[in-house]
């Protein structure tokens, strides 16, 4: 009997076998774009076309190159952030951030409201907080993996745990992901080819964010608590140990005032920031295809920037460098909002980030490369997982049976009432997600066979898009498909095996949530249903 949990390359790696040995029984299939009648009128439906299915053998070792060419994207990501935040982690600006917020922490117990609520409670529920409305609004998900580098410490510098870190950012944001209100990248394409008013139904999607994000910060909170009140029960008090390890200890040793190396770094990125300003006077911020709107975004957060780096640079290095961190964060969401940013910009951003940060710190060019390279070293196990990840949907698609247990899903529903065609349509959804865990991919392959669908058997699109958008979001917490939950389990050094354990009666608490949730959505009168 084996008592040792097995590493999460050899449960990927046996993952991509069982995927492998599944093409040789599955039948193949795909789903083809034809026109067809309806009521006199032409409409592009997807139909489903039985093929031969490819049976994969030494394929399972060539998944794992095309699985690193699958997720190119977010390994590269995942090492400039590794790179980028080592240089910033020598600086020691993190830990003086830390030690200076945790000091505020404890101010705030001398007002007694606060001290009622609790002043760490309070801290973890607004970060939650702001990082749901990140996923209900403009379905953050691959950017909170740079978060990871900053809030994880911070959790451990609270008592807390790095699961604790990883909840606060990576599920917080998916729960708002879960329950999105206007992400584009779902719910705007779900609706899209539904042929629904977009955003309909706003109304009781924004209860339905509410629901769960109350029975999720609520279970967050729960843990957060017990753990705080005794560290060792965490499940992944070993494994902390790499984070407790890392906090500063020595904070007299870096206060050295500001070195004229900052000031230069300054000017530089000031002019910049005013090359930029003039160049984009203004920015229109908007969400999926509304009109937005514009102001002078650029040449506002210059200004700000001037005066905030000013009052840092006369105090001490580190508080400029934080400010280069806060405003890096500001740019992204800008960056996401106004100019559509990814992958590609954000990784960009971290990367400038790294460099003048090396560059306030009087680092020299050969000193920066060495730091982020050692940055890079550190991180790519989490970069490496990703890649060998992708190998398993790899083999799924290139076995051709991912529209074949597709098809067969969506063939399931059949003479059942309402409650129960919205509850397997839900499964269904669910069960897609670990397959496919892009939801935009999901919807653009799901929706053209699922809506048509809900009109014969007499179901609202609207809760299709619902039953869809439930279950795109839940299982990306814990499916190990999901490039995203896999990188930030590596970044925060949390066994998979360790992961799923603690957040597996989460996940079941909230699919029955979401089923409680789509049941109005098929028995009252809702508004844009």
């Amino acid at each position: 009997m084996f008592k040792k949990v097995p590493h999460t390359y050899v449960i990927v790696f046996t993952l991509i076998v069982l995927a492998a040995v599944a093409t040789w029984f599955v039948p193949g299939g795909e789903y083809v774009q034809e026109i067809v009648m309806v009521d006199g009128v032409e409409k592009t439906e997807m139909v489903y076309h039985q093929i031969e299915s490819q049976p994969q053998t030494w394929e399972v070792f060539s998944a794992f190159v095309n699985g690193f060419e699958k997720g190119a994207g977010i390994i590269i990501f995942i090492l400039l952030i590794g790179g980028a935040f080592w240089i910033m982690n020598d600086s020691k600006a993190i830990d003086v951030g830390i030690f200076s917020f945790l000091k505020f922490v404890k101010q705030l117990d001398k007002y007694k409201a606060i001290r009622m609520v609790g002043a760490n409670n309070l801290i973890l529920l607004l970060i939650m907080l702001m990082f749901s409305v990140f996923g209900a609004v403009f379905g953050m998900s691959e950017e909170t993996i740079a978060f990871m580098v900053i809030l994880v410490p911070l959790a451990i510098s609270m008592g807390y745990d790095s699961i604790t870190g990883v909840n606060i950012v990576f599920i917080a944001a998916g729960l708002g992901f879960a329950g999105a209100v206007l992400n584009p990248f779902t719910i705007g394409i779900a609706q899209g080819l539904a042929e629904l008013p977009l955003f309909s139904g706003f109304e009781y999607r924004l209860v339905c964010w509410l629901v769960i994000n109350a029975v999720g910060f609520t279970y967050i909170l729960w843990y957060a608590n017990r753990v705080r009140k005794n560290p060792k029960i965490s499940p992944v008090y070993e494994e902390d140990a790499y984070w407790r390890d890392r906090q500063a200890t020595e904070m007299d040793e870096d206060d050295h005032g500001t070195p004229n190396s900052a000031w230069y770094t300054f000017i530089a990125v000031l002019v910049t920031l005013i090359a930029f300003s003039i160049a984009y006077p203004q920015t229109t911020l908007k969400v999926g295809d509304s009109d937005g709107v514009t102001f002078y975004v650029l040449p506002i957060i210059t200004i700000c920037f001037t005066l905030s780096s000013i009052f840092a640079l006369r105090k001490k290095v580190h508080f400029f460098i934080l400010v280069v961190l806060g405003y890096t964060m500001l740019f992204l969401i800008i960056g996401v909002m106004g100019y559509q940013w990814y992958i590609t910009e954000i990784a960009a951003l971290f990367l400038a980030m790294g460099l003048i940060t090396g560059a306030a710190m009087g680092r020299d060019a050969d000193t920066i490369t060495k730091l982020f390279l050692e940055g890079a070293k550190d991180i790519m196990s989490a970069a490496l997982v990703v890649g060998l990840a992708g190998g398993i949907i790899v083999i799924l698609e290139d076995g051709k049976i991912v529209h074949t247990i597709l098809h067969g899903m969506a063939q399931s529903m059949s003479d059942l009432g309402n409650i129960a065609s919205v509850g397997i349509m839900y499964a269904i959804q669910t069960l897609i997600n670990i397959f496919i865990p892009s939801g935009s991919a999901k919807a653009a392959l799901t929706m053209p066979i699922m809506a048509p669908f809900s009109d014969l058997i007499g179901l609202s699109r609207q809760a299709t898009v619902m039953a869809f958008q439930f279950g795109d979001g839940f299982t990306n917490m814990i499916t190990p498909t999901s490039p995203v939950l896999i990188g930030v389990l590596g970044i925060a050094r949390i066994p998979y095996t360790k992961w799923v354990k603690w957040v597996f009666p989460m996940i079941i608490l909230l699919v029955i949530i979401g089923f409680i949730l789509l049941i109005p959505t098929v028995t009252m009168e809702l508004n844009g249903f």
